[in-house]
C-alpha cells in the first residue's frame, strides 16, 4: 500500500547479508541503529500510526517466505509507520544499549509524533513488548505468550529459559505488568492449557488488560494465527479499538478449518475418553479433508468389538 517500505524479497541471504540489508533499506527511509552485539533498531516514518514490533532475527527469516520483518508487512499493508526492534537469539531484550535507545526516543519526543502508539510481540519479544510500552503512554499493545519475569525470584516454576535466569529482571524495564500501568489496553493472547504460559498470563491480570484464550493450539500460537491469516485482523483491530472477546471469537472460529487444531483436539478428546465426541470429529474433518490420522481413529472406534 505504501511505497516507503522495501518490496525486496530477502530470502536466501546468509545472517549478517540479511542484517545488512535491513538496516540500509531502513536507513534510506528512516533510520537504522545497531543497539549492541545482539539487537538493532529500523524504523521506516509513513503514516500516523507507529507499529512497535519486537522480532527475532530467526524468526523473521524463517516465518515467511520473502524473509521480511512481520512489522514491514503489516506496516505496509495498513499504510502505517514502523519501528523494528530485533534481536539476535532470544534475548528478552534485557541490555543497556536497548534502554538506552528507548530513553532517547522518549527524550526526542518520538513517540508523540504519531496518533497512535501499538507495540507488538509474541513469546519473549511480547515480553519486551510489555515492558517497553511504558515509554509510550496510551499506546495499545498486543502480546502474544508473553512471559511477566524471568526472574526466579518470581517466576521459578517456569524451568523452559533456566539459561536466562543469570540475566536482570530486576532493573530497568524489569517486571513486564508494572510496565503496562500506562498502557491504553493491553491484549493478551494465550493457550490456557500451556500451564507455564498461562501462570505468566495470570501476572498480567489488570483493570486494562483483556485475555483471549487460543485453547489446544499449544506453544506456537503466532505461528497458527500468520497460518489462519488472522493475526493481521487483530492488530489492526488492536491498533483501532476494536478488538474485543466477541471480535476475536469469530475471527478464532477460523481454527475449524485448521488441521494442527483439529488434531490437538482429537488428542484432547481421546485423553478424556470421549468416544461419541471424538467419533463426532473425525467425520467431521474427513467431510472436508484426506486426513489419514482422522481416518485410522474413526477405523478403531466403528471396528466391531470382538
Amino acid at each position: 500500500m505504501d511505497g516507503n517500505f522495501p518490496l525486496n524479497d530477502l530470502s536466501g541471504l546468509d545472517k549478517q547479508d540479511w542484517t545488512r540489508r535491513i538496516m540500509e533499506q531502513a536507513e534510506a527511509r528512516g533510520a537504522a541503529d545497531r543497539l549492541g552485539k545482539r539487537h538493532f533498531a529500523a524504523f521506516v516514518r509513513s503514516g500516523p500510526v507507529l507499529l512497535v514490533s519486537f522480532e527475532t532475527v530467526q524468526g523473521m527469516r524463517s516465518l515467511t517466505e520473502s524473509a521480511r520483518p512481520f512489522g514491514w508487512q503489516m506496516s505496509q499493508k495498513m499504510g502505517w509507520s514502523s519501528l523494528l526492534l530485533a534481536s539476535d537469539g532470544d534475548t528478552w531484550f534485557r541490555d543497556d544499549q536497548v534502554y538506552a535507545y528507548f530513553d532517547q526516543l522518549v527524550d526526542d519526543g518520538f513517540f508523540d509524533e504519531f496518533e497512535t502508539v501499538v507495540f507488538y510481540g509474541a513469546g519473549p519479544c511480547g515480553y519486551a513488548a510489555a515492558a517497553f510500552s511504558v515509554t509510550a503512554p496510551g499506546a495499545r499493545v498486543l502480546a502474544i505468550q508473553p512471559q511477566a519475569t524471568l526472574d526466579p525470584r518470581v517466576a521459578e516454576w517456569d524451568d523452559r529459559f533456566t539459561d536466562m535466569r543469570r540475566n536482570d529482571f530486576t532493573s530497568r524495564y524489569g517486571f513486564a505488568p508494572d510496565m503496562i500501568d500506562a498502557a491504553q489496553h493491553v491484549h493478551l493472547i494465550y493457550d490456557p492449557d500451556v500451564t507455564l504460559d498461562a501462570m505468566h498470563a495470570a501476572l498480567f491480570t489488570k483493570v486494562n488488560v483483556t485475555k483471549y484464550r487460543m485453547r489446544y493450539m499449544g506453544e506456537a500460537l503466532q505461528t497458527h494465527l500468520l497460518f489462519m491469516r488472522r493475526l493481521f485482523p487483530i492488530l489492526q483491530a488492536a491498533a483501532e479499538d476494536r478488538l474485543t472477546p466477541r471480535f476475536f471469537a469469530g475471527l478464532y472460529r477460523a481454527r475449524r478449518n485448521h488441521l494442527p487444531y483439529l488434531r490437538r483436539l482429537l488428542t484432547k478428546l481421546d485423553l478424556l475418553d470421549r468416544p461419541e465426541l471424538t467419533r463426532m470429529l473425525c467425520r467431521n474433518v474427513l467431510h472436508r479433508y484426506n486426513a489419514p490420522r482422522f481416518q485410522r481413529r474413526l477405523m478403531q472406534l466403528e471396528a466391531p468389538k470382538e
